[in-house]
């Protein structure tokens, strides 16, 4: 195994800061140090990497085509460093654990708000790093050791050592133009539903879902006929107040539909899980265990599905 070679390191960081600043002096400035050492450092890193990074000339430096082909790449190294660094600063200062979280945008409204008082509550040392994902997202963030916990629109069997713990289900109902045929109906038939264009919650985003929402449709007689794929119930109903078809959502969206959009629930009885828990049953940590337990008894959810071999 290779060792941490802390002098690149030292030198992308260099990089970084000339590439953002356009200019040696203010990056040198940016950086704490003088402008010879670090041209110095940055014609080093070139010949390391056999690049030549920035076009010098009198009206200035700017970047080569190979610099900017490696500036995403290296800002993106960048922030891994400076999460790093906030994490072990967190936990040099006397912090009891850390804890990663991973939602879509509903629930961090609803759903993981409760939960981070509770454990912060508990736990007043803890440090929790909450960020927005898409369901898709879940379990390679949670196989990769980058989630501990993940609250998406998942349910079942979706992958080996992930186990899901559902939350909240609701109806299934569809969102219509207010002038739309089917508007008029109190209740709408799903089989009546074939021959429209549909808005989907997109497949890479939340794949489960998707499948299941396809499957009921084949299972009335037809294959949905997708015009659209977004990325979240809440884009399905602005398409659908844009003109651009109908969608399956869920029940509660009701609340949020605007003035040009109704949703009716279906005929058939067709519940959706809303929000679930995912966790890696193979990464032990103390505070996932306290998060599941509290939220099964929250939410007197039924039991977690065990961790599968299916794909996601």
């Amino acid at each position: 195994m290779s060792t941490i070679d802390f002098r690149l390191i030292r030198q992308l960081w260099m990089f970084l800061a000339v590439a953002e600043e356009r200019h040696f002096g203010r990056a040198a400035a940016r950086l704490g140090m003088s402008q010879p050492p670090l041209t110095e450092q940055i014609k080093v890193l070139e010949q390391s990497l056999k690049l030549q990074l920035f076009d010098r000339s009198r009206r200035g430096t700017q970047l080569s085509a190979a610099g900017a082909a490696i500036l995403p790449a290296v800002r993106q190294f960048a922030g891994q460093v400076e999460h790093l660094e906030r994490v072990v600063r967190e936990v040099a200062s006397g912090q009891s654990g850390v804890l990663h979280i991973g939602a879509i945008t509903s629930a961090m409204l609803d759903t993981v708000p409760p939960l981070l008082n509770e454990l912060r509550r508990a736990h007043p040392h803890l440090t929790v790093f909450v960020r927005e994902i898409d369901s898709a997202e879940a379990v390679p963030g949670l196989t990769e050791g980058k989630l501990d916990l993940a609250f998406v629109r998942i349910d079942g069997e979706v992958g080996a050592g992930i186990a899901t713990l559902p939350l909240t289900e609701d109806r299934l109902a569809v969102a219509l133009p207010r002038d739309h045929k089917l508007a008029a109906l109190s209740r709408v038939r799903l089989q009546s539903l074939a021959a429209e264009q549909l808005v989907m919650s997109s497949r890479q985003v939340s794949p489960v879902y998707f499948d299941m929402l396809a499957a009921v449709c084949r299972s009335h007689g037809f294959a949905p006929r997708v015009l659209h794929e977004v990325r979240s119930v809440a884009s399905q109903v602005a398409y659908v107040s844009c003109g651009q078809g109908v969608a399956l959502v869920p029940a509660s969206m009701k609340k949020l539909a605007p003035d040009n959009v109704v949703v009716r629930p279906l005929k058939e009885k067709v519940m959706v899980v809303t929000a679930a828990l995912a966790w890696n049953t193979e990464r032990h940590h103390p505070l996932v265990d306290v998060a599941v337990a509290w939220l099964q008894d929250r939410y007197k959810a039924r039991p977690a599905a065990k961790a599968g071999q299916g794909p996601a």
